[in-house]
């Protein structure tokens, strides 16, 4: 619960607020976040909305997005505008001012491949700064943000260059293709893949609004080559993606995918699917009381009606202690748990 809250619309605002107090608790869409208990800071909904486009060409796009955007609004009208280059993002939730934190990603497409520059009210001086792509350090899952720059920066704004033809189109990643052949299409546009994977998403993931959750509950964990080839002995049928050391924290892969190989040069690690670990441990559509495990995707965990986020954080410790017992594999949380 929040004891104190506060909407902020503006930069000038947020600037003028972090001028008289900077002990601020940050709130965008609040879809990857686990309260365990009440908020003693001044909760500030950042609600900065507004899209313009800085300049483009005969290619391509240059966008300015601010921070509280909704993500798969955004992504819907670039569709709209045959703006190409987030559409398998579709529906995931959260708004654009997150997406560089995490560094969301989905069938093969990570938001970092997209974004130009992040700009940011640095809390120490309440001045503008920006972070070009390079400086954001942007990993699988992760950023600078969510290390050595966080909790010191608010982002305002993010800004994206985005394809207008000649469409790069990801369709060879889990369900996608698939899909596609239901639907009969062979040459997919973008407003098909993004569809595609709307459809996806929706047949295996909860809709929040229906059913407390907080989407991906943990990482997907990479492993070494010796680690991988003891668990394939013990179990043939385990799905895998193979990637190289320097990249095995930029590969795509969200909670409702599966995706090809990737056959890479030289030495390779393996990256384990979690849901299939957790579901392999028995865990997939186990109830706790008012709180369980998902039952079409062991990755999220739920909340029936009246469970405590301590109920969801205490499942998921039995959940790391489970699946180090069984795989030897130390699952990450994804989720920031507050």
């Amino acid at each position: 619960m929040a004891k104190r809250f506060v909407s902020v619309d503006s930069f000038y605002e947020l600037q003028k607020l972090i001028e008289s107090e900077k002990d601020l608790f940050l709130l965008s869409g609040g879809s990857n976040m686990l309260l365990t208990s009440d908020i003693d800071k001044l909760v500030t909904h950042i609600n900065i909305k507004g899209v313009s486009i800085d300049k483009e060409d005969e290619n391509c796009v240059y966008l300015t997005v601010n921070s509280g955007e909704d993500w798969h609004e955004f992504v819907l009208w670039c569709i709209d505008q045959n703006y190409g280059g987030i559409e398998n993002l579709s529906l995931i939730p959260g708004n654009v001012g997150t997406s560089p934190i995490q560094n969301i990603g989905a069938y093969g497409v990570e938001v970092k491949d997209v974004i130009t520059k992040v700009e940011a009210l640095e809390i120490a001086t309440a001045k503008r700064v920006q972070f070009s792509n390079e400086e954001c350090e942007f990993g699988y899952r992760n950023s600078i943000f969510k290390n050595k720059a966080k909790g010191k920066y608010i982002i305002t704004s993010v800004s994206f260059r985005l394809t207008k033809k000649n469409h790069i189109i990801h369709k060879k990643y889990g369900a996608i293709e698939s899909e596609l052949q239901t639907r009969g299409i062979k040459n997919p546009t973008i407003k098909d893949i993004s569809d595609a994977v709307i459809a996806i998403r929706k047949s295996k993931l909860p809709d929040p609004k229906e059913i407390g959750n907080s989407g991906s509950f943990f990482k997907n964990p990479v492993i070494a080559v010796d680690h991988f080839q003891r668990l394939q002995k013990l179990y043939p049928e385990i799905p895998f993606y193979e990637v190289r050391p320097f990249d095995s924290n930029s590969t795509s892969l969200s909670a409702d995918e599966a995706g090809p190989v990737y056959h890479a040069q030289g030495d390779i690690l393996y990256k384990v699917p979690a849901g299939w670990l957790i579901e392999k441990a028995g865990f997939k559509g186990k109830r706790y009381g008012d709180h369980g495990v998902h039952g079409k995707q062991a990755l999220v965990l739920v909340n029936y009606g009246n469970a405590k986020g301590q109920d969801i954080f205490d499942l998921a410790t039995i959940i790391q202690k489970e699946i180090k017992s069984l795989f030897d594999i130390e699952l990450e949380i994804e989720v920031n748990i507050i």
